[in-house]
């Protein structure tokens, strides 16, 4: 068998080789060169046999990816087809069209390219041409120069690599560093012979500073004996101050190097500048101001001296000099002044502040009057030293003759003159100054004045005299504009308060009246009148404001709001006769309007003239007999002064007359506070009957069964009212109330659910159902429900404020920033914050921040109460009656705990402070 094999191999050996076989072909072998490089020994297989070897061994041909490729279009849309003949020819003709194209454009583009190169070159140059001019300067360079030419040295300032050498220390040294930190405390034989005050040196001198001490003194107050006072030998005083030595060393500036360089350059500049222009005045002025910055007095007098004989005819030059001499010397420089300069105003008053005497000044300015008659202020500054009127009288009456066109002259003249002599110094002035809007005010003036002086025994003198006001005014408006002046409306109103603010009111009105319907539409007179009014009242111009309106009711006498808007101004500024007379006006002008009838009899009431109050309701009656507004107004006038039986008496006629739901209402209200539930019930269920909708009057009746321990006709009650007003939020709170209070939790959060989808987005209703599960002792149920409740309701200051508390302490501060947001500075979140800032003692804060919630709601009684409750804790009682006295002002009706307070029949009667300090005992 194994012969066989062997046989076998050998007749394979033996076979000829086929066709395609090249040997170590599948190793990568192929032919080889001879090292005598003769050229191959054979040639290696062709393309055809390596191919078709692979190709029997299942190998993939390599494909040369550039082989079918054109190179004249290898990347266009027909890149993969044959290019032929016909593709050759059109080419050609293309580039011959692009030649051609090209050849047309070829002049224009060569000239932008060397236009464009031109431009680069000039802006940015080459080195080459940047230093052509020094290569040129180097051929004048001589032999001798470029000889002495320095060598470059090595500027590299690369480190050199020193050598370091060690060298062994001796021992000496190493002993002395030993001894250098070691202290010797005790004393050796010279000092302990000498006691101690001998030197280390062997001099043996004693150093005793106590008496060195006492010699420095010694010396500096011998020094100081020798220049105060006398000298013993010269026999001249110092102007050395002895006390003030020593200050005044302290008070020397020592400047730096740096400034003093400065100074140095400073120097140089103004020298240069003064050298080259002699006649620039502020030169002058700049050199001299450095002198005497830099300490050099007398340097800086001889600049301003220098400067005034180049420049005699600046002032600022002689004002300057005056400055930096001392009294004496400026009288003598300004006199200098006056020679060169004598038509200079503020030369002659520098001149006149110099004299510390009144006669001196006065001499001045006299003799500078000669000189410049027609200056207003030398004559302004003039009158103004005279002590006598009549001398004053008498420069003014020269003046205005000098200076016919000064406003200002006329109008002082005549404030010295008497009321008849200053009218006609005022006809004179309008005569010479016909465009000046002044002297007609000031005309005014004189007449109002002339009428409030007058005697009050002919008050209709007096009021001819204010009517003359008007008619001058009118006058002035009309002159004025024949004159083209045409003063604008603002500009007027200007006028009139600056008459209000000098105490004439009078003129103020009559300015108002003449120039207030001035560049107005027709259509839009009432709005612009009340922003006006507005905008004088916020500037405190209330006589304004009042005159505006008062104009505006002249001319809409039948708008209620306009008359609404005039009485709240005279009840915030004006007296109790004021706002009573226009209250009386009013409701003549305007019968129909219930709220200034009841404004008026407020006012009476409050005033303390009850019978008034009830005239003036009586009259409200006859003219509007079916007004709810009025009949209630009267009940609570009569029930106010404990007038009972008056009080039903008018609610039974108020019932038969106007007979409107709230009337209704009303009536089972009082009967209720009167303790007369019965009559209450059985009102009521008459109402009920009329006014089936009318949720109050369930609430009501819900209540009195409540009180009455009565639950199931109270349930009874708010079930019905439920069905009948489905969409009151209060009912469905009380009939909830209802069923926690009887134990029912369960039947209260269902009811509080089913009000959820009957009133979706309803914050009340959710902080209801977060107080529920409070109550109940569910704090995680009551969590999630605030989280429900602020997804529904993200904007509610309510809930905001619940969430806030229901955090732990650290957190709030955060929550509150969270819901300030959110909420968009809700009252009741910033009430909140108070809180917050009152809870972390931070009194001050927690003060402003109570203030600002109040302002932003003065309407919610609770942050009132909170506000009372922390200045008892915190504050004095002048921080306490501001707050009662504000709340009494802004009279508050809502918010949970006042509105049951105020509703509460134990409380019937009580006034607004009363209340407020119940809502402040009851806020936990």
């Amino acid at each position: 068998m194994a012969a066989n094999n062997k046989t076998n191999k050998l007749a394979f050996l033996s076979m000829p080789a086929p066709a395609s076989y090249v040997a170590g072909l599948g190793r990568g072998a192929s032919g080889f060169t001879t090292r005598s490089d003769i050229g191959p020994a054979r040639e290696g297989p062709s393309e055809e046999v390596i191919a078709e070897a692979r190709a029997r061994r299942g190998e993939e041909p390599d494909v040369d990816p550039e082989q079918f490729q054109d190179p004249d279009n290898e990347y266009g849309l027909f890149a993969g087809m044959t290019y032929e003949q016909d593709d050759e020819e059109a080419d050609k003709i293309y580039e011959k069209v692009d030649q051609a194209m090209d050849s047309r454009r070829k002049a224009r583009r060569e000239a932008r390219e060397h236009e464009e190169l031109a431009k680069h070159r000039a802006e940015r140059p080459k080195i080459q041409q940047q230093f052509a001019d020094l290569k040129r300067g180097l051929a004048a360079v001589s032999d001798s120069e470029w000889e002495s030419i320095p060598e470059v040295g090595n500027l590299t300032r690369k480190k050199r690599r020193r050598e370091e050498r060690s060298f062994v220390v001796p021992d000496s040294v190493l002993v002395g560093d030993r001894s250098k930190g070691e202290y010797e405390s005790a004393l050796d034989a010279t000092q302990q012979e000498m006691g101690g005050f001998a030197t280390p040196a062997d001099s043996g001198t004693l150093t005793n500073f106590v008496e060195i001490g006492q010699a420095r003194d010694k010396i500096l107050s011998l020094k100081l004996d020798q220049i105060s006072g006398t000298s013993s030998t010269s026999g001249t005083a110092t102007s050395v101050d002895p006390k003030g030595y020593l200050t005044s060393l302290d008070s020397v500036v020592i400047k730096s190097d740096a400034e003093i360089g400065d100074i140095k350059r400073a120097r140089m500049l103004f020298d240069s500048l003064v050298k080259s222009n002699a006649k620039h005045a502020p030169g002058w002025i700049a050199a001299a101001c450095l002198e005497e910055h830099a300490g050099r007095m007398v340097t800086a007098r001889k600049i301003i001296k220098a400067g005034c004989e180049h420049c005699p005819k600046s002032e600022d030059v002689w004002l300057e000099a005056a400055r930096l001499h001392n009294n004496n010397d400026a009288k003598v420089i300004l006199a200098n002044a006056v020679q060169h300069i004598g038509q200079s105003v503020k030369i002659w008053l520098a001149a006149a502040d110099l004299e510390h005497d009144a006669k001196a000044k006065k001499r001045v300015l006299r003799k500078a009057l000669e000189h410049i008659p027609n200056s207003v202020r030398l004559w302004k500054e003039t009158v103004n030293l005279e002590e006598s009127a009549t001398d004053a009288r008498i420069l003014l009456a020269r003046a205005v003759e000098v200076i016919p066109m000064s406003v200002e002259l006329w109008l002082a003249l005549a404030r010295l003159e008497t009321p008849e002599r200053a009218r006609a110094v005022l006809n004179k002035a309008r005569k010479a100054v016909p465009t000046s809007h002044e002297i007609w005010i000031a005309a005014g003036r004189l007449l109002e004045q002339t009428a409030t002086n007058s005697s009050a025994a002919e008050p209709k003198s007096d009021a001819k005299e204010l009517e003359v006001v008007d008619r001058t005014i009118e006058l002035a408006v009309r002159e004025l504009r024949k004159h083209q002046v045409l003063l604008t409306r603002d500009q007027w109103l200007k006028e009139a308060e600056k008459c209000e603010s000098q105490g004439s009111p009078r003129t103020c009105e009559a300015i108002v009246k003449a120039t207030a319907a001035m560049e107005i539409e027709e259509e839009d007179r009432l709005d612009t009148w009340f922003s006006d009014a507005e905008s004088a009242e916020t500037r405190g111009m209330v006589g304004t404001a009042r005159a505006i309106l008062a104009y505006a009711l002249k001319v809409f006498p039948d708008r209620k709001n306009l008359w609404r808007r005039a009485a709240e101004l005279e009840k915030a500024h004006g007296t109790r006769e004021s706002l009573d007379t226009l209250l009386g006006q009013a409701v003549k002008h305007c019968p129909q309007a219930e709220v200034l009838w009841l404004m008026a009899a407020k006012e009476k009431w409050l005033a303390g003239d009850v019978p008034a109050a009830r005239e003036v309701l009586e009259r409200a009656f006859n003219v509007n007999p079916e007004s709810e507004e009025i009949w209630l107004a009267a009940v609570k006038l009569e029930s106010e002064n404990g007038n009972m039986d008056v009080a039903r008496q008018l609610l039974q006629r108020a019932r038969d007359v106007a007979d409107t739901d709230r009337i209704w209402m009303k009536s089972a209200v009082f009967e209720r506070q009167l303790g007369q539930l019965d009559s209450a019930l059985e009102t009521l269920q008459t109402a009920l009957t009329k006014f089936p909708k009318l949720a109050k009057l369930y609430m009501i009746k819900g209540q009195i069964h409540q009180k009455l321990k009565n639950v199931p006709t109270a349930r009874a009650s708010y079930a019905a009212g439920l069905k009948a007003c489905p969409k009151d939020t209060t009912l469905w709170i009380l009939a909830s109330r209802l069923e926690e209070a009887d134990g029912k939790s369960i039947k209260a959060r269902a009811l509080l659910e089913k009000a959820r989808l009957v009133n979706p987005a309803n914050d009340e209703l959710w902080a209801e159902s977060v107080g529920v599960e409070e109550r109940s002792g569910g704090a995680v149920q009551a969590k999630a429900m605030l989280a429900r409740g602020l997804q529904e309701c993200p904007a509610s200051g309510l809930l905001w404020s619940l969430s806030i508390w229901s955090e732990p302490r650290p957190t709030r501060k955060t929550r509150s920033v969270d819901a300030l947001k959110k909420s968009a500075d809700n009252p009741v979140i910033i009430c909140t914050v108070a809180r917050l800032f009152w809870a972390e003692r931070k009194i001050e804060k927690a003060r402003q921040w109570f203030g600002r919630a109040a302002a932003t709601a003065p309407d919610l009684g609770d942050t009132w109460g909170w506000w009372l409750k922390f200045e008892r804790q915190h504050g004095v009682e002048e921080h306490r009656e501001g707050v009662r006295a504000k709340c009494v002002a802004a009279e508050p009706h809502h918010s949970p705990v006042w509105q049951s307070m105020a509703k509460d029949d134990a409380n019937r009667g009580k006034t607004v402070r009363e209340i407020l300090e119940l809502v402040a005992d009851a806020l936990q």
